[in-house]
């Protein structure tokens, strides 16, 4: 079973960046498919990215193309988000979610495995 910790949320103005680290533990990171979500207050969790264990498949929500970049290091069990041009509506917490297979999926049930998640605030 892995586990999942993220970091590197924060504060941040309209049109600046972050960078979301999930490390992972207690499992082969290698072998799963990693995703990144996101829950606003009041909403459902949104699917915002998601990489292939080798890092050759990756699939972004509609909301955030263009503006944003997964990757991985599995020799670090990491995954990043890097996030660029962020909006006031890019504000929620985002959750790290790891899935024991190959296929990259976007949905939250195809997930067994998740993150404390990280609080990413966008101001205007």
């Amino acid at each position: 079973q892995v586990q999942l910790v993220e970091s590197g949320g924060g504060l941040v103005q309209a049109g600046g960046s972050l960078r979301l680290s999930c490390a992972a533990s207690g499992g082969t990171f290698s072998r799963y498919t990693m995703g990144w979500f996101r829950q606003a207050p009041g909403k459902e969790r949104e699917f915002v990215a998601a990489i292939s264990w080798s890092g050759g498949s990756r699939n972004y929500g509609d909301s955030v193309k263009g503006r944003f970049t997964i990757s991985r290091d599995n020799a670090k069990n990491t995954v990043y988000l890097q996030m660029n041009s962020l909006k006031p509506e890019d504000t929620a917490v985002y959750y790290c979610a790891a899935r024991w297979d190959i296929v990259v999926v976007t949905t939250v049930d195809q997930y067994a495995y998740w993150g404390q998640g990280t609080q990413v605030t966008v101001s205007s």
